[in-house]
């Protein structure tokens, strides 16, 4: 392997160390949810103030994404890496020694704002510092880690005590801060910044030495390019050149929220124990865990294989059926009133649609979503539009966190997962329809399919493309001539 993409794949796995951390956070919820109804605890909590906990969250990520669009763009994207460790080591202080409700709303806030500042970076310097042929493998692996540290949560934590588990946690983000202490900056944001030299020292990191000079001369005049258009939240919403980015990111996030896949997670114990199988809780949600975890290794081969929309598409059409059947179920145990022993073989059912719905969107839309929002919007407004896509998906997170337990009063399960089921349905034909094909492509590649133009004459910009052909043959030659010599 060659050193440039060696580099890459490690720095990629530093990065994916923070969101196996993300991951552990995200599962906390599912081993402790019993614990709290079966009062296990020492934290005087009840139904709704638990609804209340869990919907904290998403506005600490609101809070957590609009730091993130200052930090990244005026101290860098490896800064705001290394700064998101702090509010996630405070957070679990909060929940290594809470005792009331309304401090474990502040530790899920403290959480939701370091995992804002993560989501919003990582999936930045990626895109920025990623050779295209491995982007989507590199981003997907840090979706497989965040599983990984779910999987470890949710088996672990059926076994630890509450304040164990929590005890355990404080690991996770030391371990990630160190490992990040030695990734480079993305040369695009040094070039933004000016720093040429800077930029070149750290492209020297990722490529080969045979082609820097080529790779730079083509990331300068990509940078030149797109930096020439204002960089505004006002633009970014105003501008008609970013209308269909827009329309497809924010479509794609309002139907990945709403069909509650996390929602589904946090209440993963309380819903297994409404079914009521004949197996233990902690089987049951370690072979939910594993399957997420499995299904999530398979993904990272699949996104490049099979392709961003097929994979949309299809994702959201097996989950959207999934949830349909589980909410058959439920209507079945709480309206029609079937007996237990008749509604018990369908019990198994139901479990198992549950767990291969969430394993489908892990497969699918979960991991695909965030590369497409990434690979979709230019490096002059991408900072602006991840961090108000973030705002948006934890305005929604919230709003289904919240209501959760309110719609689950009023009409049940069934009335849960039916809602699920058809905003998934409709996620799948919102993709048909909007989402084009982005895998292969670099970002250049994929913001003329978008057809997003810049301010300069079209003269300037025949040159330009006349002139990044040109390097790119060039680039290509070398790499041609190293692998004959090797």
């Amino acid at each position: 392997m060659e050193r440039g993409r060696l580099i890459q794949y490690l720095v990629a796995f530093a990065l994916s160390l923070s969101t196996a951390t993300l991951g552990t956070l995200s599962a906390w919820p599912t081993p402790v949810m019993p614990k709290f109804h079966n009062n296990e605890t020492s934290v005087q909590i009840t139904k709704d103030e638990i609804a209340t906990v869990l919907a904290m969250a998403p506005p600490g990520f609101v809070a957590g994404s609009l730091l993130t669009r200052f930090m990244a763009d005026s101290l860098g994207r490896r800064a705001t890496v290394l700064a998101s460790a702090l509010p996630i080591v405070c957070g679990t202080i909060i929940a290594a020694f809470a005792r009331v409700a309304w401090l474990l709303c502040i530790m899920k806030f403290l959480w939701g704002f370091g995992t804002g500042m993560v989501s919003t970076v990582v999936g930045i310097y990626l895109a920025e510092i990623a050779d295209k042929d491995i982007r989507a493998t590199l981003t997907v692996g840090t979706r497989f880690m965040f599983n990984f540290g779910s999987l470890l949560v949710i088996c672990i934590g059926t076994f630890l005590s509450y304040e164990t588990l929590n005890y355990c946690l404080l690991l996770m983000p030391g371990i990630f801060f160190v490992a990040c202490l030695f990734i480079p900056e993305s040369p695009y944001y040094y070039l933004k910044e000016g720093r040429v030299e800077n930029a070149r020292k750290s492209l020297q990191k990722f490529k080969n030495k045979e082609i820097i000079d080529q790779e730079l001369e083509l990331m300068k005049r990509h940078v030149s390019k797109e930096m020439r258009n204002s960089s505004t939240a006002r633009e970014f919403f105003t501008g008609r050149q970013y209308r269909r980015p827009i329309v497809i990111a924010f479509g794609l996030k309002l139907t990945q929220v709403l069909t509650g896949g996390m929602t589904i997670q946090q209440y993963m114990g309380r819903i297994t124990q409404e079914i009521d199988l004949d197996v233990q809780l902690s089987t049951l949600l370690i072979i939910f865990g594993a399957f997420k975890f499995f299904v999530g290794v398979m993904s990272s081969t699949l996104v490049d294989r099979v392709g961003r929309r097929p994979l949309l598409i299809y994702s959201y059409t097996g989950t959207g059926i999934c949830l349909a059947v589980a909410g058959t179920y439920f209507f079945l145990q709480e309206y029609l009133h079937v007996d237990h022993s008749i509604l018990k073989s369908f019990g198994k059912a139901a479990f198992v649609a549950i767990i291969l719905s969430n394993g489908i969107s892990t497969l699918g839309y979960n991991s695909v979503i965030g590369i497409i929002s990434a690979e979709i919007f230019p490096l002059n407004i991408k900072s602006v539009a991840m961090t108000s896509l973030n705002v948006f998906g934890g305005c929604l997170g919230f709003s289904v966190a919240k209501s959760y337990q309110a719609i689950k009063n009023v009409s049940g399960f069934c009335g849960v997962f039916w809602i699920f089921s058809g905003v998934a349905l409709s996620g799948a034909v919102f993709s048909y329809f909007t989402v084009p094909e982005t895998s292969g492509k670099s970002l250049q590649e994929i913001q003329d399919i978008l057809q997003i133009g810049t301010v300069s004459s079209d003269e300037e910009n025949n040159l330009n493309d006349a002139n990044d052909v040109e390097i790119v043959e060039k680039c290509r030659e070398l790499k041609e001539l190293r692998k004959d010599s090797n």
